[in-house]
């Protein structure tokens, strides 16, 4: 065992798990809450979750997104699929590996990640409106140290 998992875990030991367990919780609330509203333009969440990969990163080698994605080969074949027949994205042989896919999104996927985005952005805002200004300045206030959770979180997953 390494120092740093050592470490680790001594300082797991001394957090309140149940305030962990709240934490991953709302956070979870949230995330589903927020996937609901894409439910309006007729994708899953996974296939969300996709393309907006494809847009951020793209274009990548199908292997990449299934990688970024934590997703199998079988079922990232199918996504990538239904996004291409829906027009949100294209798939290419690799010029360096033709055995290999190349996915990139299209004019209409970058659009539909941005309608996405913008309804969770919106249904986001409208929740935090309803707080009391208190309790807004408070959340505001995590924000830094959500931001740098999440970074640490994907940093790890790399």
């Amino acid at each position: 065992m390494t120092a740093a998992v050592a470490e680790r875990e001594q300082q797991q030991e001394h957090l309140d798990m149940e305030q962990v367990d709240r934490l991953r919780a709302a956070i979870g609330k949230l995330t589903r809450g927020l996937r609901l509203s894409q439910s309006a333009v007729g994708l899953s969440p996974s296939q969300v979750s996709v393309l907006f990969t494809i847009v951020r990163r793209g274009p990548l080698k199908l292997s990449e997104v299934a990688e970024r994605e934590r997703m199998n080969p079988t079922m990232l074949s199918r996504i990538t699929a239904q996004l291409a027949e829906e027009g949100l994205i294209r798939r290419r042989a690799d010029s360096d590996d033709r055995r290999a896919a190349v996915v990139e999104a299209t004019a209409a996927g970058r659009r539909m990640r941005e309608r996405i985005h913008r309804a969770r952005s919106r249904e986001l805002a409208q929740r935090v409106e309803r707080l009391q200004g208190d309790e807004q300045e408070l959340l505001w206030e995590a924000l830094p140290v959500l931001e740098q959770l999440a970074e640490t979180l994907a940093e790890d997953r790399r």
